[in-house]
């Protein structure tokens, strides 16, 4: 009951409940279009092929950040794998080019100029992917009414489209909505697809043909794993700060005692998406070798999609790569120990200045690799578990990490707004507080 009243505050707030609206609507055309399929496909050709488990190692994989997109070759097969690529080969140019590192340090103006690169980069990754896809798809036996460069062109073309539709839809839910956009657009193409696995397994045990016991076990490991996951994003290492006081005037300021947050993962779920994006990559080469090597190509697909071993072993590396390397872009230990210093603040122990840096690099060092190791097991613990318990898709590591981790940043953002307007939070007693509330 305390909880469906706390739900009940999130209603209360005009602008909250427009921007959940807005969330909604969002996430409503995404999922509308990825029913929509391109012209030239036998859709229930290709639906047999996913259900027979014989439909490629990368479209499985697609398919499920997709939310069936790829099961259907809908005009948003694609979703947001295009653009977060070019996010993430951005940002590593950013690092790498002396020219756009300025710009990135320009504030507003610069962030502007480097989110119109990403959108150019955008198309050009989006046509890439487009066409490995549909030569992919094209080279499996039965599922193209007419091959050719017919298909080829406008699969390419509406794929494409459908892509950068998808981007923009993201941008949107930034700018109106609640949540990052590219992550509500993967979490819905992930947890669309739950409803119909729940109905499965207790189809299955219904007819018999999966074991009620292995069933529940299953589902208290999933549970298990989505406390794990909620346990450790909350949390964090607390860095008291010490400020001094100061006299301006005929008044003291300063003299208080205050503490930085450093979370065990303040990349959030961003390496796992990243590590996703990336992994996706090769299957654009793959498709490409398809028009005139199909048996090599079909091979190396297999090679890196269908072994779990080898793909695990990559899942893992990247996805510590990137904790550390997103940790980096959001962390620079330098501006913030300069920070401190210019607001009369100091860490107790520690000497202003360049020895606060090193003190703020060594703690994200030591804190940032428990993180990352925490993210790299969790995604690859449930596959190992697959394999001995024939665990369902859609309770991947990699969905429950996104799915969790989506979740509880679009619940902080809600919890903030509801505080903002005098709220308690609908995680807390949902009271509202008085205008003039301590």
């Amino acid at each position: 009951m305390v909880l469906f009243h706390n739900l009940k505050n999130i209603f209360l707030v005009a602008e909250l409940r427009k921007k959940l609206a807005f969330t909604f609507m969002v996430l409503a055309v995404f999922r509308f279009g990825a029913h929509i399929p391109i012209p030239g496909i036998d859709v229930l050709a290709l639906n047999n092929l996913f259900a027979s488990g014989s439909g490629g190692g990368f479209l499985s994989y697609l398919d499920l950040f997709s939310g069936g997109a790829i099961r259907n070759f809908a005009i948003f097969a694609l979703g947001m794998g295009p653009y977060i690529t070019s996010s993430i080969m951005m940002q590593l140019l950013t690092l790498m080019i002396p020219t756009l590192e300025a710009l990135s340090k320009e504030g507003e103006y610069g962030r502007r100029i480097i989110n119109k690169y990403t959108r150019y980069l955008t198309i050009i990754v989006s046509f890439l992917q487009a066409f490995g896809v549909a030569m992919m798809i094209e080279h499996t036996p039965g599922v193209v009414v007419s091959p050719g460069w017919g298909f080829r062109l406008s699969a390419v073309f509406i794929l494409t489209i459908g892509s950068l539709f998808v981007m923009w839809l993201g941008e949107q839910v930034n700018t109106h909505g609640l949540g990052n956009g590219s992550s509500m657009i993967v979490f819905a193409g992930i947890v669309v697809g739950l409803p119909s696995s729940i109905f499965k397994l207790i189809e299955n045990v219904r007819l018999g043909q999966s074991d009620p016991l292995l069933v529940v076990l299953l589902a208290l490991i999933c549970l298990a794993f989505i406390m794990f996951i909620v346990f450790l994003e909350r949390g964090e290492r607390k860095v008291p700060v010490q400020y001094a006081k100061r006299v301006v005037g005929q008044r003291v300021y300063g003299g208080q005692s205050s503490y930085i947050p450093l979370k065990l993962n303040p990349a959030n779920v961003v390496p796992v998406i990243f590590a996703s994006a990336v992994l996706s990559m090769p299957a654009t080469v793959f498709g490409l070798l398809a028009a005139r090597w199909p048996a090599l190509s079909a091979s190396l697909n297999n090679w890196l999609y269908n072994e779990p071993f080898l793909y695990n072993v990559f899942l893992a590396g990247l996805i510590i790569f990137f904790a550390f390397f997103y940790t980096a872009i959001i962390f620079n230990p330098a501006e913030l120990a300069d920070n401190i210093r210019k607001s009369g603040g100091f860490i107790p122990g520690i000497r202003p200045g360049k020895k606060t840096a090193e003190f703020f690099n060594y703690l994200l060092t030591r804190v940032g690799f428990p993180g990352a190791i925490y993210l790299a097991t969790l995604a690859i613990l449930p596959t190992i578990l697959k394999s001995v318990f024939s665990f369902p898709v859609m309770f991947g590591g990699t969905s429950i990490l996104i799915a969790v981790g989506v979740a509880l940043d679009t619940s902080s953002q809600i919890e903030s707004h509801l505080i903002e307007r005098r709220y308690e939070g609908f995680l807390s007693s949902g009271r509202m507080k008085g205008r003039y509330a301590r």
